[in-house]
């Protein structure tokens, strides 16, 4: 796995973290066991405290790779072992979606395995700047119905790609840096995971090289995301939406 000169997270006991990756044989039929409530975390969401890191794989749309046709993105949400937890779809109309590419707003819905919506992310209209700390990028994470549980605030850099993930006061919990550069050929690209005070890395979100086909004809991409054991289950779900905004602001192609 390439680090970019980063030490890999560390788990409680010390131990080094291996990247998320796709298992090898991933039976795209299997699902995650049922879990019971738990007491404080929102609906549908009790999975997430059992799990340390997820796989998200974007479902390719061969409408739009025939055509050039953009249509709302589609990802399946995934555990280290293959089974799928959580299904996210887009959900913005045609003019939207071709009009403003990768910049567009959108509702992104992610429900459970029986179809139940359990977490809503909104991301507004906003129009990128690399020069001038105008108009960057926020997105809002519910628990349905329409309860926020947490932001993820782009932050001014000149060259990276900076955020702040916020809960639901608008407190900065955490901070996820990208590199400098996110046009690596055949390679991953990381986004490192920190303190809201950038003093220690605690995961990652890393953009997976998925080989030059997919790459260079198809918009699907694949991404793993790290995080601590314990970490707040509503974190881990702003997490998630912080990977759906770093695919549409890095990796779209317009």
């Amino acid at each position: 796995m390439k680090t970019s000169g980063h030490s890999h997270p560390s788990d409680s006991t010390g131990a080094r973290v291996q990247q998320p990756r796709p298992p090898a044989m991933m039976d795209p039929h299997a699902v995650m066991p049922y879990v019971a409530p738990v007491m404080g975390v929102p609906p549908g969401l009790e999975y997430l405290t059992q799990i340390d890191q997820i796989l998200i794989h974007q479902i390719v749309e061969m409408v739009e790779v025939l055509t050039g046709f953009e249509t709302n993105n589609k990802y399946e949400i995934r555990n280290s072992m293959g089974q799928q937890i959580f299904f996210a779809q887009e959900d913005t109309d045609c003019c939207t979606r071709n009009c403003w590419g990768s910049l567009r707003p959108f509702n992104m819905q992610i429900t459970d395995n029986a179809g139940r919506e359990i977490i809503h992310v909104y991301r507004p209209l906003k129009c990128g700047s690399c020069c001038f700390p105008c108009c960057l990028q926020k997105m809002e994470v519910q628990s349905p119905p329409g309860v926020p549980i947490g932001y993820i605030v782009q932050n001014w850099h000149m060259w990276k790609g900076k955020f702040s993930v916020q809960n639901a006061a608008g407190e900065t919990v955490l901070k996820v840096i990208g590199p400098c550069c996110t046009c690596r050929c055949c390679a991953d690209v990381n986004f490192e995971v920190t303190t809201a005070d950038e003093s220690q890395m605690v995961g990652r979100i890393c953009k997976q090289w998925s080989g030059m086909g997919k790459e260079l004809f198809t918009k699907a991409n694949n991404f793993g995301i790290q995080f601590p054991l314990d970490l707040d289950v509503k974190t881990k779900a702003v997490l998630l939406g912080a990977c759906f905004l770093i695919d549409f602001m890095f990796f779209e192609i317009n």
